[in-house]
């Protein structure tokens, strides 16, 4: 359970400020996720553009899945805006209740999902080396 200001015997406002805190940081990552999968996606078209006003073949070649990946990012950045904003709802309502204690969940959840997507895209670009 969290500290209680001990003469009200209530949740404090620094409670309530911690959670939104942690709110923006998902928000800030989430946004992260987003923008990196859009350099993805974009880059992506960029070296394709550059290879076609070149008249040349594509100067990257690989499986070509750059776009699926991007995407995947972007839609992944919008599960865990969502995912942050039903936390923070959730932690408000228990502070209230003063019912709250502290679940590492979805922080797991986000890491495993974002090493597997690390690993995925290390496997992907190892034979473009």
């Amino acid at each position: 359970m969290i500290d209680k200001d001990p003469v009200n015997d209530k949740i404090s406002a620094s409670d309530h400020l911690a959670n939104e805190r942690t709110f923006l940081s998902w928000i800030r990552t989430s946004i992260a996720i987003m923008g990196f999968g859009f350099v993805v996606v974009k880059f992506s078209l960029f070296v394709k553009q550059f290879s076609i006003a070149l008249n040349q073949a594509p100067a990257v070649q690989g499986k070509g899945y750059s776009a699926v990946i991007g995407i995947l990012l972007v839609a992944t950045g919008a599960v865990v805006a969502l995912l942050a904003f039903v936390r923070y709802k959730s932690i408000e309502r228990k502070l209230i209740q003063n019912t709250y204690y502290p679940s590492f969940q979805l922080s797991l959840s986000l890491t495993i999902a974002l090493l597997v997507v690390s690993i995925l895209l290390v496997i992907y670009l190892l034979p473009n080396l």
